[in-house]
């Protein structure tokens, strides 16, 4: 998979840019603060409807505008795609595929897909739950795009139950007993489907995360990746009922998949807790790396590789194993150093001459997609 050209128009601070990407290794220069980040969150908005940052829709939008444009010429080896996002600092987003709007954001992915390290990476090692369960369910859509869908459907019951705990009110009477009757068994519908996912991802990404972290270290630390949960040994159906008093008087649902966590050990022990911080890097970039792998085993496409001054935060024998793992992809680097030997660059681009006018491709009363 390979991204031809790239345009940008009110993105951050890019006004108008336009970018030709070869199928090889791309470096982009320029000095801090001149937007080679936000030219890699753009083309992974495009890849998940999202930014990687975490950052909310008006803030991608350039301040005094109302919308940023996207767009993007996709080869994914077997056709030539055009992917355009119109990004609405308020309202709807709009987004088109080959000139053609799509209802939905779930419509766009698949087309293009993107593996981004970050040096924020550390974060899914050190940081809460949260942050593994998005980085496993975002590679479940990566795999195979419907289960955006899963994914959603089940935050929208957890969203319901939870609207009615909280308008319980502590109270456990007959109406609010009957309607959780109701939305616990959409509940664990959903949830066990989900959970079902995700337990088989890992199972078939924990030897590519293994045979990667034994790569960065030397073979002198050996990952394990692992689920834990509350409730599966009895079932989420169960685990429900016996939680709902529990549940009612704390208006929240207190155990399900939203509260699942990815653990990650080195050599037994939680890398959370007891690997130092060059460890939780390589851990990190064992997850990113291994992501990548199977995803291109499943699709049969090899996603686009982002690397965002990753180079800065490695040492040098982890950089160096870094390169020798980069996959056989395009890739897009920024760094605000020295690229470490062995990294082959086939283009450099200077951000300064790329400015240009772009034509945005939406016309401004078409409707469109909702973000």
């Amino acid at each position: 998979m390979t991204i031809s050209r790239l345009w940008l128009a009110n993105y951050r601070n890019h006004r108008d840019i336009r970018v030709s990407l070869d199928p090889g290794v791309t470096l982009l220069s320029g000095p801090n603060g001149w937007g080679k980040t936000n030219l890699l969150e753009a083309i992974a908005w495009l890849s998940k409807g999202s930014s990687f940052r975490g950052a909310p829709t008006d803030a991608l939008v350039q301040h005094g505008y109302e919308k940023a444009i996207v767009r993007a010429e996709v080869y994914d080896g077997q056709r030539e795609v055009l992917l355009e996002a119109e990004i609405a600092s308020k309202g709807r987003n709009r987004i088109q595929v080959n000139r053609q709007r799509v209802a939905r954001l779930r419509d766009l992915l698949g087309y293009l897909r993107a593996t981004v390290f970050t040096p924020d990476d550390l974060a899914l090692v050190k940081s809460s739950p949260s942050g593994r369960r998005t980085w496993l369910d975002d590679l479940l859509v990566d795999l195979h795009p419907p289960n955006y869908a899963l994914r959603t459907e089940f935050d929208r019951i957890l969203r319901q139950r939870n609207a009615l705990l909280k308008q319980a009110r502590g109270r456990l009477t007959p109406d609010v007993a009957t309607t959780l009757d109701v939305w616990d068994a959409k509940l664990t519908a959903a949830g066990e489907a989900i959970a079902a996912v995700r337990r088989a991802t890992l199972i078939d990404l924990e030897p590519l995360a293994t045979a990667v972290s034994d790569q960065l270290s030397s073979g002198r630390s050996t990952l394990t990746v692992t689920t834990a949960d509350n409730w599966s040994a009895e079932g989420l159906g169960v685990a429900i009922q016996r939680a709902r008093s529990d549940d009612v008087r704390r208006g929240m649902t207190t155990l399900g998949p939203h509260r699942d966590d990815v653990i990650l050990t080195l050599n037994g022990m939680s890398s959370r807790t007891h690997a130092s911080q060059g460890e939780q890097r390589s851990v990190a970039l064992a997850l990113r790396l291994a992501g990548h792998r199977l995803v291109a085993e499943r699709t049969g496409v090899e996603p686009v590789v982002l690397l965002d001054d990753v180079f800065s935060e490695l040492d040098s024998g982890r950089s160096e194993a870094l390169v020798s793992m980069v996959p056989d992809a395009q890739v897009v680097i920024t760094t605000a150093g020295v690229v470490p030997e062995g990294v082959r660059i086939d283009k450099v681009l200077d951000l300064d001459r790329l400015t240009n006018s772009v034509d945005t491709g939406f016309e401004a009363s078409t409707p469109g997609a909702s973000g």
